[in-house]
């Protein structure tokens, strides 16, 4: 049977994505049920909704779309050609509303749910794992996503929703986030193993103006706390090197291309020599950052409270 176009069509092909989406949306699943059954009573009864209710749903579907989805037959009925077509791709969205339910609910799940997790690369050696090991004794089954970046990228994805919590430094201040103070973690001069200064054990900042140091990029918050503390000592830094992680950075310093304020490294590199600065105090703050009036789900719900029951021992002796 040809489907007829009906005569007053309440939707274009011009019409707006979104109006149809909210137009059509309620009636996909009543559309489902009958084109299953080819039987509006018996629709009815498995949906448990009344008749009527079923019988003006699908009047409305077809009014709005401008084409007859169903040919009667009786009490029965036959999907029309445009039907079937309109019924594969019904059946494909509303699989795929059922999908991504599951996988939320399943995400949201206190046992086995998900939590999207960032932190400073400078932490992943050691630190974070320590952590999730710890968390996970009791918590055996929850799930991790984890990103690692630098802080401003890590608050960007924290404020588009892609992240629940994020380990950074400096701890921001900012009126849509709400971050605590975990720890501290002190900062080292690192110099090449033959350097002139290889032989100290401490070192004042001051005493390193004439050096060329290899840094991160701008943007990273250790490349800011870099620059303030060289400040804070009375010189602006010669940067000859700018990276994107502190290990390359070792790397950089054993080669002699300069020196660096770094944090303690997990493991420790052969070619360099690492100096206490006395003055300025070196040392950055570390701490967790959330979205502000954004509710949790009960694994993330979770993972803060340990994460803020670390304070003062988030990291590594």
């Amino acid at each position: 049977m040809v489907h007829q176009q009906r005569s007053q069509r309440k939707l274009s092909p011009s019409g707006d994505t979104e109006d149809i989406v909210a137009l059509l949306a309620p009636r996909l699943v009543h559309f489902a049920g009958v084109a299953r059954t080819e039987h509006v009573t018996r629709a009815a009864q498995e949906m448990q909704v009344p008749q009527s209710t079923l019988s003006r749903s699908m009047a409305r579907l077809e009014h709005d779309l401008g084409v007859d989805l169903f040919a009667r037959h009786g009490r029965t009925l036959s999907l029309t050609p445009a039907g079937r077509t309109f019924l594969a791709s019904v059946e494909r969205a509303l699989a795929e509303v059922e999908r991504a339910a599951d996988e939320v609910r399943a995400d949201a799940d206190p046992a086995t749910g998900k939590v999207a997790f960032g932190f400073l690369h400078t932490m992943g050696a050691e630190t974070v794992p320590g952590l999730l090991h710890a968390f996970r004794a009791d918590h055996p089954r929850i799930r991790f996503s984890l990103v690692q970046n630098y802080g401003e990228a890590m608050l960007e994805r924290l404020r588009a929703g892609e992240l629940d919590l994020c380990l950074t430094s400096p701890v921001p201040d900012a009126p849509d986030l709400v971050a605590r103070r975990l720890d501290e973690q002190k900062l080292r001069l690192v110099v090449p193993a033959d350097h002139r200064l290889a032989g100290r054990r401490r070192i004042r900042l001051a005493e390193a103006a004439d050096e060329t140091f290899v840094t991160l990029e701008p943007g990273y918050g250790l490349r800011r706390i870099t620059d303030d503390l060289c400040a804070q000592a009375g010189f602006r830094p010669r940067v000859a090197f700018e990276g994107e992680e502190a290990e390359t950075l070792r790397g950089l310093v054993a080669a002699g291309l300069g020196v660096a304020l770094l944090p303690p490294p997990a493991v420790p590199r052969p070619g360099v020599v690492e100096l206490t600065v006395t003055s300025p105090r070196a040392a950055r703050e570390i701490g967790v950052a959330w979205l502000a009036d954004r509710p949790d789900t009960p694994p993330v719900t979770a993972f803060k409270k340990f994460l803020l029951s670390r304070r003062g021992h988030l990291l590594p002796d």
